[in-house]
């Protein structure tokens, strides 16, 4: 069966006609990159001269696409999604800090997520960066092989630490937890720590997903590998699919160091890699279950036509589908009215600290082909079909 990706009586039915309003605003402008760049340099300007923004993002950029500042800020947004059938994942969005008291912070307020998430029903996810637990010259040393000191040693056990701490609390609550990717160069030591994780506590069932970006042209290939270990191993794997956020970081890294660039050539060879993946863990269901992170509306229907072609109920617990708070409700909305399993993104954090998130939210619907374009297109066919209704 099809889904109607176009019904926006069913994308919109949580939005007032000024919410509407409001995001045909805000999607307007973030329309022009100009603008999202000159606003980003301001904003870090004022940040850095301690110029309050708080006035002038919270009603427009923070409300379209976070929670709140806190957990139970975000408790309004989780009971409005829910009220539709589509779930919550809190994300504690703030990212760039490397003192021991922010990774502390960090990891107690994680902590908290998990443990809120174990008893609400609406909530069928815990999620971290793990940039947010070390130091990014560890990551980057380890992932490359690069000889560690004594002390950059002791931290990259207390990353594996904190990681294990993290992952048992989700175990004991019963919380399946996200494992984000981060920049390549981070990402084989992660890899490596998700995969003891998964080996720990995903004996009975996936509890631990680790994410693919795959316009990296060697994840299908590291997939396939992870299942063979899998199956020796007699774990099961988590696996949450997305196409990535850092690709022009990435080729421009490449660049700059003259190494051959991880991502892939185009647009069309990151879909194929994508939907491959997607297809071959869904094949080895019996040990891959299987998150659906995107905003690609043949991707969601990929799986949704997989499942249905083979009789797998809709509501099988194995098969997510998930897209970002604020964004592609057309795809959210339609699939739980299908009956399929839908959780959005919810970030949250302070206002200062997740303004790195709400850049890149900015930032990929001006370069995402078509992104800014489709969010207005139905918004304004919405506000359409609501006044000729009148």
């Amino acid at each position: 069966m099809s889904i109607d990706f176009k019904n926006t009586a069913v994308a919109f039915a949580s939005k007032s006609n000024l919410d509407l309003k409001k995001a045909k605003f805000l999607y307007t402008v973030m329309g022009s990159r100009t603008f999202t760049k000159v606003a980003k340099l301001g904003a870090t300007i004022a940040m850095k001269l301690f110029i309050p923004i708080n006035w002038a993002v919270k009603p427009t950029i923070y409300k379209q696409f976070v929670g709140g500042e806190t957990i139970a800020d975000c408790e309004q947004a989780v009971i409005t999604l829910s009220k539709f059938n589509v779930k919550s994942i809190l994300d504690y969005s703030v990212e760039g800090k490397e003192s021991l008291e922010d990774i502390n912070k960090a990891l107690d307020e994680t902590i908290a997520s998990i443990r809120n998430a174990g008893t609400n029903n609406f909530i069928p996810f815990a999620v971290f960066k793990p940039t947010a637990f070390t130091k990014a010259s560890v990551l980057t040393k380890v992932s490359e092989g690069t000889p560690l000191t004594e002390e950059e040693e002791k931290e990259a056990q207390n990353f594996r630490d904190r990681i294990h701490t993290l992952c048992k609390t989700a175990y004991e609550v019963n919380i399946p937890i996200l494992i984000d990717a981060e920049d390549s160069w981070y990402q084989n030591f992660i890899d490596d720590v998700a995969e003891e994780m998964m080996k720990k506590f995903n004996k009975e069932k996936a509890i631990v997903f680790n994410t693919w970006q795959m316009y990296r042209h060697d994840r299908l290939g590291h997939l396939k590998k992870w299942h063979e270990r899998a199956v020796k191993g007699k774990y099961f794997v988590g696996a949450k699919f997305v196409r990535g956020a850092y690709m022009e970081k990435e080729r421009e890294r490449a660049k700059e160091k003259g190494y051959p660039s991880p991502i892939c050539k185009d647009k069309a060879e990151t879909d194929q890699m994508y939907n491959d993946a997607l297809r071959f863990a869904y094949e080895k269901r019996d040990v891959f279950s299987i998150f659906n992170g995107t905003h690609n509306e043949y991707s969601t229907q990929l799986l949704a036509n997989l499942m249905d072609e083979d009789n797998v109920p809709r509501d099988d617990n194995r098969f997510w589908f998930s897209q970002l708070y604020g964004m592609s409700d057309n795809i959210s909305f339609n699939m739980t009215k299908a009956g399929f399993n839908v959780a959005k993104y919810l970030p949250y954090g302070p206002v200062k600290h997740v303004l790195p998130y709400l850049f890149r939210r900015a930032e990929e619907n001006t370069s995402v082909e078509g992104q800014t374009s489709r969010e207005l297109s139905m918004i304004r066919e919405e506000l359409k079909r609501r006044r000729q209704m009148k």
